[in-house]
């Protein structure tokens, strides 16, 4: 699950590092004036990159395009 916070300027530095200490987060800072739909999208590209390198590094199997058709 994704979250997106808005947290003013002085008070970044103290979230990150707080984030950093949760070692079941992971945290990305978006550039500065990032719509939530451009984080979103982000994000979500973030994912797919991810599972993507899982796939090329054979640690999980990719769907074939007819398997992705069916689902929709």
């Amino acid at each position: 699950m994704k979250i997106v916070l808005d947290i003013p300027d002085d008070q970044f530095s103290f979230v990150m590092k707080l984030v950093r200490n949760l070692t079941f987060l992971k945290a990305t800072p978006l550039p500065a004036g990032a719509s939530n739909e451009k984080a979103l999208f982000l994000a979500e590209f973030g994912e797919s990159i991810d599972e993507l390198n899982d796939v090329l590094a054979g640690k999980t199997q990719a769907a074939d395009a007819y398997s992705l058709l069916d689902e929709l």
